[in-house]
């Protein structure tokens, strides 16, 4: 069988490496891929890009691709929608439709649904109006001011002075930083507790649930600075219980797809729920609806299944029965970024220390933002590596990411110093409990 693996990124690299083991698969087209994936086993590059509907329809069925997996979610809301015009061509490829996909191209969609179908979030207002929109979120500081639309994963910021709601507000509502994701923002209340990413694979009706993964959105350690992308990443995330896990399939997974279901926007695919753990259970950040960025890294590094009949489940509307498998133990992913990201990203800069690390056993380097010329590895975006690592636990998972990390370097590199230290507090609060 031919796949296609649409996007660029780190999240695309992880998918082909994991595709590319599936004895089901002969070989593997990302478009637009990078020189990196280029290189992956039984892979080729397209020169099409990741919003080009009609070109990647063409192709697929040129090329009689037998199943197209998309990674970022532009392409889910480009050009009529990638799914609803390859269902429209007979092609199998796993996704949700332009409709279904509001949950995360809209905020406020997301926010209005959640509301008619019970689903636990919090309380929030909309609005179009710059000048309401602030006077709504400084009376109700602490909040948080989300962009409606599709901004890379920048475009919610907290506030907790009147000052910081003025610089949200223009920066999304009046200069326009994200596009017209910021003609209309979501004020809601900035909710208390630990946040963790809950995802599941779904035909619709059924769902077989991932590992809990914890990203970490803040550019530097302790959770401070603006929001990024994603600056790391790991798993199992501890603070999801296997009583947490059926609460939050219950009261969230259940009611998002029989909602979408009577609304008329069956959902297929990833879907990702941005969940925040609360004294009063758990309650819903945000939805997305593809495989997280860098949550993905260290799950395919745990998964023992073969992802493929998965993903064509989900394609073909009767997703397998039973469980998938995972390694024990864990994986931490950490992002190593350009200098100024999440801004305007340094680029062009010489990565060094690649090849030593290719050497490591147990350790994947994910490839987001780079490119090669004259035969040297260069920087090409603002996150740039997504260095991975498989280990017995989380303590050694940690010490063999940063291990492989102080390996690589280029001028003006940088990453946190502290992905997964909460799951090593949580260990040891549990442990203490066991006592």
């Amino acid at each position: 069988m031919k796949v296609l693996v649409v996007g660029k990124s780190g999240r695309e690299d992880a998918l082909v490496w994991k595709i590319g083991q599936s004895p089901l698969v002969k070989e593997i087209y990302c478009a637009p891929g990078s020189d990196w994936i280029s290189q992956r086993p039984k892979t080729k590059c397209l020169p099409i890009e990741a919003g080009d509907v009609k070109a990647l329809a063409d192709f697929a069925e040129e090329e009689s691709i037998g199943l197209t997996v998309v990674g970022p979610e532009a392409s889910l809301v480009a050009g009529g929608g990638i799914v609803d015009v390859f269902t429209a061509r007979g092609l199998e490829i796993v996704g949700p439709t332009m409709a279904a996909a509001q949950l995360e191209a809209s905020k406020v969609f997301a926010k209005e649904f959640m509301k008619r179908h019970n689903i636990p979030t919090a309380d929030f207002e909309c609005f179009d109006d710059p000048r309401r929109a602030e006077t709504d979120a400084i009376a109700n500081l602490p909040c948080v001011v989300k962009a409606d639309g599709l901004a890379a994963g920048k475009g919610v910021m907290l506030c907790r002075s009147e000052n910081d709601v003025r610089i949200a507000i223009r920066r999304i509502m009046i200069d326009k930083e994200f596009g017209e994701a910021g003609n209309r923002v979501v004020v809601e209340d900035l909710l208390v507790g630990e946040e963790v990413t809950f995802m599941v694979l779904t035909d619709g009706w059924e769902v077989i649930p991932l590992l809990s993964t914890q990203d970490h959105k803040a550019v530097y350690d302790g959770d401070e600075g603006p929001n990024t992308g994603g600056m790391g990443a790991y798993a199992p995330a501890l603070v999801i219980t296997p009583e947490l896990e059926k609460i939050i399939i219950e009261e969230v997974i259940k009611p998002t797809l029989a909602g979408m279901r009577k609304e008329g926007r069956l959902y297929k695919g990833i879907l990702y729920v941005g969940v925040m753990v609360t004294p009063d259970g758990p309650k819903v950040l945000e939805f997305n609806v593809r495989f997280g960025d860098p949550e993905l890294q260290p799950l395919v590094l745990l998964m023992e299944n073969d992802i493929v009949p998965f993903l064509q489940g989900i394609a073909r509307g009767e997703l397998q029965e039973g469980s998938i498998q995972w390694s024990e133990g864990a994986a931490v992913c950490v992002v190593m970024a350009s200098k100024f990201y999440p801004g305007t990203p340094e680029t062009g800069k010489e990565i060094r220390g690649l090849e030593e690390v290719a050497a490591m056993e147990n350790v994947v380097v994910f490839h987001a933002g780079t490119i090669k010329e004259g035969g040297i590895w260069k920087t090409s975006g603002g996150r740039v590596l997504g260095v991975t690592a498989k280990a017995s636990g989380i303590p050694e998972a940690i010490s063999l990411a940063y291990e492989a990390v102080a390996k690589i370097s280029w001028d003006g590199e940088h990453h946190r110093t502290d992905i997964a230290l909460k799951a090593l507090k949580r260990g040891i609060q549990l442990e203490m409990k066991r006592r």
